[in-house]
């Protein structure tokens, strides 16, 4: 059994070294794959109740956790090692977000505002037709902020905890919840159960990412006192118990003011104020890609601390 959580957690580092040098599969990548499959299933299974998104998403989820499981299965230390560091790499999302994030930085500082639009949608589900430079700017931090989370940290410890199909359960979940967790007309109640699921699996991955962003604040130039104060006091008035956590520290962290009206393409949310400081600038953009990019580090040394400790 020891050894099983070792392989597990080797595996789960592993997994995170293939993202940094490799980044997301150029194509074929297999959470596409799972949306796409997704995405023709709900055109069958959609019904505007909640009973339908739960059928739905447990079909999905269930079948993603099953496939773990048989790629994990079998004796030997060697498979359970590629089988969960394949799993973590294609769940995790950390390359990608830090050059999506670079990009965006760099497109609003040549001005061009078109690019930069077209470009958000990879990092949100927001609407960017309106959005001038300061709003781009504080949309994409946000999303580096809850992305940390969502595609770095939490896929981590989900991995490190039950190896393949923990963590493909997991992105499982949170595709869903990109696809159809929505309060809008259409979702409200069959995306309720992706969302709610959402929720509850990212819960401890939220804070720990927000601990983290305490602890790692000053290697980005940051401030710990003020990423735990924004933390304590504004995370609560946020609508998701999840993504106000980890904003509210980045807020907090980087001294600037997150939240405020925010657009998506089924209307308008008037999101609360996270953090007291200065409108975000695209000097801060840079600076919370760096925060996010020594959080997942530090993420990752946590899952190696737990491989040392369980040697006997």
């Amino acid at each position: 059994m020891v050894a099983s959580r070792q392989a597990r957690i080797a595996g789960v580092l592993v997994g995170y070294l293939a993202d940094l040098a490799l980044g997301d599969p150029k194509r074929g990548h297999p959470v596409a794959v799972f949306g796409q499959l997704a995405a023709k299933l709900e055109q069958t299974s959609y019904r505007d109740s909640r009973l339908a998104g739960m059928t739905h998403v447990g079909a999905l989820v269930g079948a993603v956790c099953l496939l773990g499981a048989v790629l994990q299965r079998g004796p030997g230390r060697v498979r359970s090692l590629a089988a969960t560091a394949t799993a973590t790499w294609v769940s995790l999302g950390g390359m990608s977000l830090a050059r999506t994030g670079r990009a965006m930085t760099e497109m609003l500082e040549r001005g061009d505002l078109e690019a930069a639009r077209r470009l958000l949608p990879s990092l949100c589900g927001r609407d960017p037709a309106g959005l001038d430079l300061p709003g781009l700017t504080r949309a994409a931090l946000e999303s580096v902020a809850e992305n940390t989370s969502d595609a770095q940290v939490a896929p981590l410890l989900w991995a490190a905890i039950g190896g393949a199909p923990a963590v493909l359960g997991y992105r499982a979940v949170n595709t869903l919840d990109s696809m159809v967790g929505y309060r809008s007309p259409r979702y409200l109640r069959f995306g309720w159960a992706a969302a709610r699921l959402d929720d509850v699996a990212n819960y401890a991955g939220a804070r720990v990412t927000a601990t983290l962003v305490v602890l790692c604040a000053p290697l980005a130039g940051g401030s710990p006192l003020g990423a735990l104060r924004a933390w304590r006091r504004d995370a609560v008035r946020h609508p998701s118990p999840n993504a106000g956590v980890v904003e509210a520290a980045f807020a907090g962290a980087l001294g600037v003011r997150l939240g405020g009206p925010t657009r998506y393409p089924h209307g308008l949310q008037i999101r609360p104020t996270l953090g007291d400081g200065r409108q975000p600038t695209l000097a801060d953009l840079r600076r919370a890609v760096q925060l996010s990019q020594v959080v997942q580090a530090g993420a990752a040394l946590g899952v190696g601390l737990m491989l040392y400790r369980r040697r006997p």
